[in-house]
């Protein structure tokens, strides 16, 4: 804790004992793991939880010994905090947040700021910053990632919302975060819904990168015909390079765990994914804006095909594939390939996810630094990667990069990749073998590329049975144009409407 902090804390509690800086609200494993974070860092931490019991058991266990406040309801968790008065929540998204704001609210003040660390959706975040602002309290929607470990070492952090709270929280947020060269991975990402947008985004490209990897292991079984430790050693020399990131990591990491008979655990685990929905989220919000998020959303869908378990045993023998083929004697050249593929999906994953929060934060007027983005994810969070930083150096060398693949160091990477990339998945679709994730990533990089697509033929057949118009290559863009094409088949220039 720094003088200007003891200084803050000890005026304030000048008049009855000194006061506490920070309050966590939830004491679930996140909140206790955050709030013993706070402690580490030397901040007085007041907590409260709507169960009586976890806050005695946390002042009694882990609690014990520190600067910890036990509070038995919000009244005297606000008496117990210097002013500004620091609140940060870490509850279940949705009702429970409005429940534990509208318990909060009558004891705070003008000027006091909550932090919402929780899995808010994006448009509650919005709405309550506006709702508060109202009563001069400061709301921060925070994301925060790294699960378990990373709220107790150092998480990911990603803070928007009232632009008035940042300077209150910056040092207190940025203090608990990982640490990467010297950087905190902890910066003010924009206004409103801002920082639980770009946590949702996060996300969604952990549902790709998981997807991804799943089907990189899948094609070695399948394909290559590797032993479970020969994926496992594949995994652990990707993770040496290019691929290097906390899921390449820790897949080499499962691999490797045998269960009590010796048999691979990993193969012991049913073929059933879960979701808790902010991989849903992400796809939807694309869809609302138009952006082609076609990888995540094939991640997410994987999902949901995984959790058929029962209709898939049941087609598996109703349903006709190809034969098992031969074995290919070159298998080093397989997984080169393979490699080649899961990094340039990878690369297409992050410049879906990229465009979507370029055009909501175009949408919704965050002005969300795409250059700082990537370097609050490279500690903490479960898609930190060596790459984020190529990342960060391509967006602050063109801010208005239209997209991540065209950046000179990735359009290149793309372009070596590309062989590789287009023999894996002949092959996997020879065998038989679903890559729906891999599949996307090539199918959006052929189509981004492409100077003309067939969507001329689909805008035509909707001018054809619901005259939709359309416009042409050989006049200026913006004129619309409509064809009788059962009669006639003149063409007659629309004019647009007024108004």
């Amino acid at each position: 804790m720094d003088a200007a902090e003891e200084a803050r804390r000890g005026a304030a509690g000048a008049g009855g004992g000194r006061l506490a800086d920070v309050a966590m609200v939830g004491l679930g494993v996140m909140g206790r793991n955050l709030a013993l974070n706070l402690s580490d860092h030397g901040h007085a931490v007041a907590v409260h939880d709507r169960d009586p019991r976890a806050v005695a058991a946390f002042a009694a266990g882990p609690g014990a010994g520190r600067d910890v406040v036990a509070c038995e309801d919000l009244a005297s968790l606000a008496r117990s905090l210097a002013r500004p008065r620091r609140v940060m929540l870490m509850v279940p998204a949705g009702q429970p947040v409005d429940d534990a704001l509208q318990g909060l609210l009558p004891h705070l003040e003008p000027g006091d700021v909550v932090i919402d660390g929780g899995n808010s959706h994006h448009a509650d975040t919005a709405r309550r910053v506006r709702e508060l602002a109202a009563q001069g309290v400061l709301f921060v929607g925070a994301g925060v990632s790294g699960g378990e470990e990373g709220a107790r070492h150092g998480p990911s952090i990603m803070p928007g919302g009232h632009p008035e709270a940042w300077p209150l929280v910056k040092d207190l947020l940025q203090g608990i975060a990982a640490q990467v060269d010297g950087l905190p991975c902890c910066d003010w990402v924009g206004e409103g819904g801002a920082g639980h947008y770009v946590k949702m985004v996060h996300n969604g490209i952990e549902y790709g990168d998981m997807q991804l990897i799943a089907e990189a292991y899948h094609f070695m079984r399948a394909v290559v015909r590797l032993t479970v430790p020969e994926a496992a050693d594949a995994f652990a020399r990707w993770n040496e390079g290019r691929l290097d990131s906390y899921l390449v990591q820790i897949t080499a990491d499962i691999l490797t765990r045998e269960d009590d008979d010796g048999w691979p655990l990993v193969e012991k685990v049913l073929d059933v994914a879960g979701q808790k929905g902010t991989g849903r989220w992400t796809v939807a919000d694309a869809l609302e804006r138009g952006v082609p998020l076609t990888l995540i959303g094939e991640a997410v869908f994987a999902r949901a095909l995984s959790a058929l378990k029962h209709e898939r045993t049941a087609a598996a023998e109703a349903l006709r594939g190809p034969g098992a083929g031969g074995v290919s004697l070159d298998r080093a050249g397989q997984l080169e390939d393979l490699e080649d593929a899961l990094y340039a999906a990878k690369v297409v994953s992050y410049a879906q996810g990229f465009m979507l929060l370029r055009q909501a934060s175009a949408d919704l007027g965050w002005s969300v630094p795409l250059h700082k983005v990537p370097l609050l994810w490279r500690g903490g969070c479960v898609i930190r990667s060596r790459f984020l930083g190529d990342i960060a150096e391509a967006y602050a060398e063109d801010p208005d990069l239209p997209n991540l693949m065209t950046a000179p160091c990735f359009a290149r990477e793309l372009a070596s990749c590309q062989a590789g990339w287009r023999r894996t998945l002949s092959r996997a679709i020879a065998a038989g073998v679903p890559t729906p994730a891999l599949s996307a990533a090539l199918a959006f990089y052929d189509g981004y590329r492409a100077e003309r697509l067939p969507a001329n033929l689909i805008q035509a057949q909707r001018d054809y049975f619901g005259a939709h118009t359309y416009e042409r290559v050989d006049r200026p863009r913006g004129e619309r144009y409509h064809t009788d094409w059962t009669g006639t088949g003149a063409t007659t220039r629309v004019e647009p409407r007024e108004g």
